[in-house]
This record gives C-alpha cells, sequence and structure tokens, in this order.
C-alpha cells in the first residue's frame, strides 16, 4: 500500500477515535462531575439543616463531601487525558506537561521542557505541533537506551519551532518500512515544514518549523 494512502487511512482512524474520546470526556466533564457537585450541594444544604437535631451529621457531612471533591478532581483529570482538544483548551504548554506526565509514568529516564515565554503559537498550529511531538515522545520511548527526551518550543529567525530531541539508539537499516509515528507525523507535517535526522551514536532531532507571519495570517 502506499505511504500517502496509508498515512491517510491512519489518521482517518485515529481521528475518529478522538471523537469518540471527545465525547466521553464530555459526558465525564459535563454530566458526570456536574452531579457530583450537586450531590456536594444538597449535601451542604441537609448539614444545615439538621445541624441542630444532630451534631454528628456535621462531621460526616464533611468527610462526605472531601471524597466528593476527590472524585471530582480525578474524573477532571481523566477528562483532561481523553480529551483530544486539550491544546484548545488549556493551551500547547499545559498540554506538553500533561503530555509529559503521563510519559513519566513508564519512563525511568530524564524528560525536558523548555518552554520559551514569548513563543504565542496560534491554537492550529499549536494543534499540529502538538500531534508531531506527541508521535515523536512515543518513538523516542519505544527506542532501546533512550534516557534522555528534550523539547524545546521556541521563536527563531522569524519562525515558530518546536523540537524533539532524543539520545535512543538509532538502527541503520535497508528496510523501507517507515514507523506509524513517523508516517502520523509526516501526515500532520503538511501545513508545516518537518525534519527528521537521526544519527547512529547521537540520537534523533525532530524539528518542525512554520513562519510566523504566515501563522498569524
Amino acid at each position: 500500500m502506499p505511504v500517502p494512502l496509508l498515512a491517510q487511512m491512519l489518521f482517518t482512524a485515529i481521528n475518529e477515535h478522538e471523537n469518540a474520546l471527545a465525547r466521553v470526556s464530555k459526558l465525564l466533564h459535563d454530566d458526570v462531575s456536574q452531579v457530583l457537585s450537586a450531590v456536594g450541594l444538597q449535601l451542604d444544604a441537609m448539614r444545615m439543616e439538621f445541624a441542630e437535631q444532630a451534631p454528628e451529621i456535621d462531621r460526616r457531612a464533611t468527610e462526605i463531601q472531601a471524597l466528593l471533591e476527590q472524585a471530582i478532581e480525578q474524573l477532571r483529570d481523566l477528562s483532561n487525558e481523553l480529551n483530544p482538544s486539550i491544546v484548545e483548551r488549556a493551551g500547547f504548554e499545559f498540554a506538553l506537561e500533561r503530555l509529559i506526565g503521563r510519559a513519566r509514568k513508564n519512563f525511568a529516564g530524564t524528560i525536558r521542557l523548555h518552554y520559551e515565554p514569548a513563543a504565542h503559537i496560534p491554537g492550529g498550529i499549536a494543534k499540529i505541533f502538538y500531534k508531531i511531538a506527541e508521535c515523536a515522545m512515543q518513538n523516542a520511548l519505544a527506542r532501546s537506551e533512550c534516557s534522555l527526551i528534550n523539547i524545546q518550543v521556541k521563536r527563531s529567525h522569524g519562525e515558530f519551532v518546536v523540537e524533539i530531541s532524543d539520545n535512543g539508539t538509532v538502527h541503520e537499516t535497508a528496510s523501507s518500512a517507515l514507523p506509524l509515528g513517523q508516517l502520523l507525523m509526516d501526515y500532520y507535517a503538511s501545513k508545516v515544514a518537518l525534519t527528521i535526522k537521526s544519527s547512529p551514536g547521537k540520537g534523533t532531532v525532530i524539528r518542525a518549523a512554520c513562519p510566523i507571519l504566515e501563522s498569524v495570517a
């Protein structure tokens, strides 16, 4: 199967999957969390109403409210992880921090993020950059002997730039087959300039760039 067609099929499947996740995320955030919040308010009202008749209700109600707040916070965290539009809702930097936080749970090495304060990347470009960073991270984590991943977001020479580098082992091979992550990066990079440099003994550097004036227009 031609590589562009395969990438298109993968993108379509992932897009459908993300739409399903977005619906689940919305259900958790808008419905389940609101119901639990309403329960907490009703509990607080009951506590005040029966405070004199049942003095012990105050302590018990406080304990239950604490459990409800913990459940609501966990649902919000889960909703954020499931929702693919986190870049739009919370911003590119926060989305990268969440991505790194998830990766650190199963990665013994070091992951560093340097986000230049002046890099105010527009939402549309930020979403593409995030997808590329996500694929690059997955590729890096899959490489043997990878112990360091660096992510840098900056403005440089009139461009918005995102660089993801890692020190994982690079295997030279005669096979023309591309990893899944690279296929997806190539597809997401249709609107930005993407370069991938891998060197045995040095690791891999993935750079995505977009002219600032063009991206803002």
